[in-house]
């Protein structure tokens, strides 16, 4: 259900820090939203270092775009985002003040995934009872 999708510049991350990074990811949403891990997606985009501007030059900032169902407490999408910028950053190497995490929400019924519209935060269990089959 949950999308991050982790941009940087070609050669940013090392080898091995893509994996660990999405596994934290996955663990610190699943925590924090109470969803199963097997529901957060994580993509990394990688650009050509030419293609990568910070205040107008070229720059190797790790940016981190999340999106999630809204409905979640403000409280706990801001816990969510410190967390994820201070794992991405113990992770990667990639000092803090170089990270910017960004969470946006929409309704649920504004996306769908199997085919499914998504169910607002905390009918999830209901939801699948539906449609597994």
């Amino acid at each position: 259900m949950p999308i991050y999708t982790c941009t940087t510049a070609q050669g940013t991350l090392k080898a091995g820090a893509k994996g660990e990074l999405a596994a934290e990811i996955t663990r610190i949403h699943a925590e924090i939203n109470h969803v199963p891990p097997a529901y957060v997606n994580v993509v990394f985009s990688e650009l050509p270092q030419d293609s990568v501007y910070v205040g107008g030059e070229p720059g190797a900032p790790l940016l981190i775009s999340g999106w999630a169902r809204r409905g979640h407490p403000q409280e706990e999408t801001t816990r969510l985002a410190l967390e994820l910028s201070a794992a991405a950053s113990r992770i990667t190497g990639i000092p803090e003040r170089r990270i910017l995490v960004v969470i946006q929400d929409s309704p649920a019924r504004s996306a769908v995934e199997g085919g499914q519209v998504l169910p607002d935060p905390g009918q999830e269990k209901e939801w699948l009872s539906r449609h597994e089959a």
